[in-house]
C-alpha cells in the first residue's frame, strides 16, 4: 500500500537537544576538547560592572570559529545558518525556542576584543597539538598570501601632498584622513609620473586609441578611504586589487600552523620576516621547541635575513633571488685581502661603503684609473666610464652560503617539502575556512581573522588525529640454522622464542614470526 506522510506542524512537549546530537559529531566534540573558561578572565577588564549582560565571551567565539568551520564570510548568514543546525545550537549553548544574538552585535563585540584575547586561544590550541605531538618545532615552512580587503578599487582617491604647514584642509575637516599624506620619497614619484605618461601615450589596437583617461594606481599615491590599511597589490594571473598579506608559519612534521599574522600588502615578504621570525620563536620557546631550520620562497631573501637567522643559529633554506650572482665572470675575488682581481691581473681593492635610494647597504670595489685607461681589454670592460667599479651587497658571504645551500640536494629536497607543506594548507584556508576575503576593515581586524582562521584549522587537525599504536614482532630462526647450533642452545632458543598456542600447534611453521600489539 502507498504511503503518504501528513505534516501536522505540532508542538513537541518532551524534547532534549542533548539526544538529538550524537556523541562522534564535530561540534560536540569540539565542545569537549577546549576549555573555554579562561576567555571570562581574558575578558572581565573589559566589560563595566553595571548595565545589561553583554553577549557570552564564550558564545561569541564559538560563533566566530563555527563560521570559519563552516565557510561563512558574512555575520548574518552564519546567524541564519546556525539558527537551522541542532548540533551548532548544542555548541552554542542554546535551545531550539531561544533567540540567537544579532550580527551586530556580533560585530561590535569583535571590534571590542582586543588582537591578544585571539592570541591566547591561538596559543592555546597550539599548546594541545604540542601535547598531542602533532608539533616537532625544529623545521618550519613560511609562505605569505594575499587576502581581499572589504573595500573597492574604484573608490580610491588621490593622495594630497604636505604644504609647510601640512596638509590643505578644506570645510569642517580638521585633521586628514589616514594615508591621504604623500609620504613616498621624491625620486619614487618621479619614477611614478615617468610610467603615468608613457602609458597615457602607448597606442593600443588597429586604430591607435590613446588611453589618456587611464590611471596608473599605486600605493604611493592612492588610497582607500574606505579601509585605509588595505593596500594596492597584483597577484601573478589576477587582477589588481586592494589586499592585505597572511603570512604563515606552519610545522612540517603534521601541518599545524604555528603562526599567523597579517601584514601590508605593498610590501615584499622579505620585510615580514623578522617580526614573524619573532613571534614563532617566542611560541615555540614557550612549548619547549628548538627551531633549527626555515623553509621558505625566494620571496624572503635578503641580506639581513640570512644574517639574522644564521646569528640565530638557524638554517635558512631559502632560495637565493634570480638576480644574485655568486661569481662575477672573469674577476676572482680574494677573502683574506677582500679585492677582486681582473682577467688582465689587475686588483680592485675594497674602497667605501654606500646606500642606495632604498637605503641598502653596498661595498664597493674599483680600481686605479692608470690600470683601467692602459688596458686592452677596457673597450670591453669599461667603454664609457674611467675605470671598472663592483658592487657587491654587504651580506655577500652570507648570499653565497645559502647559494650554496640553494644548489645542493638537500636544499631542492627542502624546496618540496615547503610546496608540500603550507601551500596545501594556504588553498584550505582560502577555500574552505572563509579565508577568501574580509569581512571586516582594519589591520587589527584582519589579524583576528586570520588568528580565527588558523584556529579552526588547527582544531580540525586535533579532532582528526589518532595516535598510532606500537608494534613489536618477535622473530623465529629458521631450522637450517639451527642446525648449526649446539643441541643444548637450540633447544633453549627454540623454547624462548616461541611461547603460547604457536609452540604446540603443528600447521604453524617453525620460522614464521609471532607479533604482539
Amino acid at each position: 500500500m502507498q504511503g503518504k506522510k501528513l505534516f501536522l506542524d505540532k508542538e513537541v512537549v518532551r524534547f532534549r537537544l542533548s539526544e538529538r546530537v550524537r556523541p562522534h559529531n564535530l561540534y560536540r566534540r569540539l565542545a569537549e576538547l577546549v576549555d573555554w573558561s579562561f576567555l571570562y578572565d581574558a575578558t572581565r577588564g573589559l566589560y563595566s560592572h553595571t548595565g545589561q549582560p553583554s553577549l557570552d565571551p564564550v558564545v561569541f567565539f564559538k560563533l566566530v570559529l563555527v563560521g570559519r568551520l563552516e565557510n561563512l564570510v558574512s555575520d548574518r548568514r552564519l546567524l541564519e545558518h546556525c539558527a537551522l543546525r541542532l548540533d551548532i545550537l548544542l555548541f552554542l549553548g542554546y535551545e531550539v525556542d531561544e533567540e540567537l544574538p544579532w550580527h551586530s552585535t556580533v560585530s561590535r563585540t569583535r571590534q571590542l576584543f582586543p588582537a591578544a584575547v585571539f592570541e591566547r586561544l591561538f596559543d592555546l590550541v597550539f599548546a594541545q597539538c604540542v601535547a598531542r605531538g602533532l608539533v616537532a618545532g625544529d623545521t618550519q615552512a613560511v609562505d605569505s598570501a594575499p587576502v581581499k580587503a572589504n573595500a573597492s578599487l574604484e573608490a580610491v582617491l588621490e593622495k594630497q601632498a604636505a604644504g609647510p604647514a601640512g596638509p590643505h584642509l578644506s570645510g569642517r575637516e580638521q585633521t586628514p584622513a589616514a594615508g591621504s599624506v604623500l609620504t613616498a620619497p621624491a625620486h619614487q614619484l618621479r619614477q611614478l609620473a615617468t610610467g603615468q605618461r608613457r602609458r597615457q601615450g602607448a597606442q593600443t589596437g588597429a586604430l591607435g586609441a590613446q588611453h589618456e583617461k587611464a590611471r596608473l594606481l599605486s600605493n604611493k599615491t592612492h588610497y582607500s578611504p574606505t579601509d585605509p590599511d588595505a593596500r594596492i597589490s597584483v597577484k601573478p594571473g589576477k587582477a589588481r586589487a586592494l589586499n592585505y598579506l597572511c603570512s604563515l608559519a606552519v610545522d612540517t612534521a603534521h601541518g599545524v600552523i604555528s603562526h599567523v599574522q597579517a601584514d601590508y600588502a605593498d610590501k615584499r615578504d622579505s620585510l615580514h620576516l623578522p617580526r614573524l621570525l619573532t613571534g614563532l620563536q617566542q611560541r615555540l620557546r614557550t612549548n619547549e621547541l628548538p627551531l633549527r631550520a626555515l623553509l621558505a620562497d625566494a620571496g624572503y631573501a635578503n641580506g639581513p635575513n640570512y644574517a639574522g637567522l644564521e646569528a640565530a643559529h638557524i638554517t635558512a633554506w631559502i632560495p637565493v633571488f634570480g638576480q644574485y650572482k655568486p661569481e662575477i665572470e672573469g674577476f676572482t675575488y680574494d677573502r683574506a685581502t677582500d679585492a677582486f682581481t681582473c682577467p688582465e691581473g689587475k686588483q680592485l681593492p675594497f674602497q667605501k661603503y654606500d646606500t642606495n635610494q632604498d637605503g641598502g647597504w653596498h661595498k664597493i670595489y674599483w680600481a686605479t684609473c692608470s690600470d683601467c685607461q692602459q688596458c686592452p681589454r677596457k673597450a670591453m670592460c669599461v667603454p664609457r666610464a674611467k675605470r671598472k667599479q663592483i658592487n657587491r651587497s654587504i651580506y655577500d658571504a652570507a648570499y653565497r652560503r645559502a647559494w650554496q645551500r640553494q644548489q645542493s640536494r638537500w636544499g631542492q629536497r627542502k624546496r618540496r617539502v615547503r610546496q608540500g607543506t603550507v601551500e596545501p594548507v594556504f588553498g584550505n584556508l582560502i577555500h574552505h575556512y572563509g579565508l577568501r576575503r574580509m569581512n571586516v576593515r582594519g589591520l587589527a581586524g584582519a589579524h583576528k581573522t586570520m588568528l580565527l582562521t588558523a584556529v579552526a584549522y588547527n582544531l580540525k587537525k586535533l579532532l582528526k588525529h589518532r595516535p598510532q599504536q606500537q608494534i613489536s614482532t618477535a622473530m623465529v630462526l629458521a631450522r637450517p640454522l639451527l642446525a648449526a647450533q649446539r643441541p643444548h642452545e637450540r633447544h633453549n632458543r627454540q623454547t624462548s622464542a616461541v611461547t603460547g598456542p604457536a609452540a604446540t600447534d603443528p600447521s604453524v611453521p617453525r620460522f614464521l614470526a609471532s607479533a604482539t600489539t
